[in-house]
């Protein structure tokens, strides 16, 4: 069906599952927002998406010459040799945590700054400088304000990194993390260059902890409020990849992030899509297709949801997802074993979403135990 967006202009809205991956796994529909007829969401993300496009809003073949750069960084076998260290920082928090004591918030207490150290320590962005990140990145993925407040926020994490490679370049055979490898490996024979290469590392470290740390909590308050499933989990850990894959599915965080433009006519479920019309695929209607997942409103981590389309589909599908897998793992693995009393610090229906970002989550998520 036709939506019409906030600027008075129209799109295709397409929610169901077999719909949703036959868009996006069509590179006829193009990701660049440059595209004439591209879903416009709301002014401040129209500012985010005018800045300096990182590979991910590029078409092939521009997109998979910057993404094949960054493949085997996040190749399955690489990201769960970083298991060992993912646990060790969530164990140092942990016991910083339960020294503090009761109440806390576990959003900004225990998930961004697990999610920021990890990603900052692939990238070696000093320690002293991860809540600057942290709230730069909230600040850019607001969808509700004055459209300078995103712009401001992607132009001083530009600003910080471009000073951070800059200075990388000078030793970076020297070191071992991400930036340094790119910079040997990419920019030093010409195939990328040192602004390219800030824009990347503006969206690994975007990517890389504002929208697992929202996971995580949504994922907590989905097992205080369904205890008969935290208790599934504490009876059988093996479950917790299931359960990880459920509340991908169900919570699909990154719920906007499936608009397209068409390059050409194209049929769709047997509708016409004319070259120039938006179109949205929404993966958070995929997710909640009966069809494809029966009871699709009920958490349930028995059932088998790895098919689900949370890290998107097609040649944009999310390169870290093998991250964000092991993060979750990692966090509902061990959370609940440390800390078997964990419960709502006020009524469950108090606590707050966050209606007014392009990533979804909580404002908060009051704990104590």
């Amino acid at each position: 069906m036709k939506v019409q967006m906030w600027d008075g202009t129209d799109a295709w809205l397409f929610t169901r599952y077999d719909d949703v991956r036959a868009v996006l796994g069509d590179n006829r529909f193009s990701g660049n927002p440059a595209t004439a007829g591209f879903p416009s969401l709301s002014a401040a993300r129209n500012a985010v998406l005018d800045l300096e496009p990182a590979f991910i809003r590029m078409d092939p073949p521009q997109h998979g010459h910057f993404r094949r750069m960054l493949t085997k960084e996040f190749m399955i076998k690489r990201v769960s040799a970083m298991r060992p260290t993912i646990e060790s920082i969530f164990d140092r928090l942990l016991d910083e945590l339960l020294q503090k004591g009761p109440p806390a918030n576990l959003v900004d207490d225990l998930f961004l700054p697990l999610t920021s150290e990890v990603i900052a320590g692939l990238l070696d962005v000093p320690s002293k400088d991860h809540g600057f990140f942290q709230e730069q990145s909230r600040l850019k993925v607001l969808l509700d304000v004055d459209p300078e407040v995103p712009k401001e926020a992607s132009a001083r994490i530009l600003g910080y990194l471009d000073e951070l490679i800059t200075d990388r370049e000078k030793d970076a055979e020297q070191r071992e993390d991400l930036l340094s490898r790119l910079i040997v490996e990419q920019v030093r024979p010409g195939h990328l260059s040192h602004r390219e290469l800030v824009v990347m590392a503006e969206l690994l470290l975007m990517a890389g902890h504002e929208t697992t740390a929202n996971q995580m909590a949504l994922g907590v308050y989905s097992f205080l409020s369904n205890p008969d499933q935290l208790e599934l989990l504490r009876k059988d850990p093996s479950l917790v990849r299931n359960a990880v894959e459920e509340m991908l599915r169900l919570h699909t965080i990154v719920h906007y992030n499936a608009f397209r433009a068409a390059l050409e006519d194209v049929e769709v479920a047997g509708q016409m899509i004319r070259k120039g019309e938006g179109v949205i695929a929404l993966i958070s209607g995929a997710n909640h297709d009966a069809a494809a997942f029966p009871d699709p409103q009920k958490f349930d981590i028995t059932r088998k949801a790895d098919h689900h389309v949370a890290f998107s589909y097609g040649i944009h599908q999310c390169l870290g997802q093998p991250l964000a897998r092991v993060e979750l793992q990692v966090v509902f693995g061990t959370l609940f074993e440390r800390i078997p009393m964990l419960r709502f610090a006020v009524p469950h229906e108090q606590v707050e979403g966050k209606g007014d970002h392009f990533v979804q989550g909580l404002q908060a998520l009051p704990v104590t135990w």
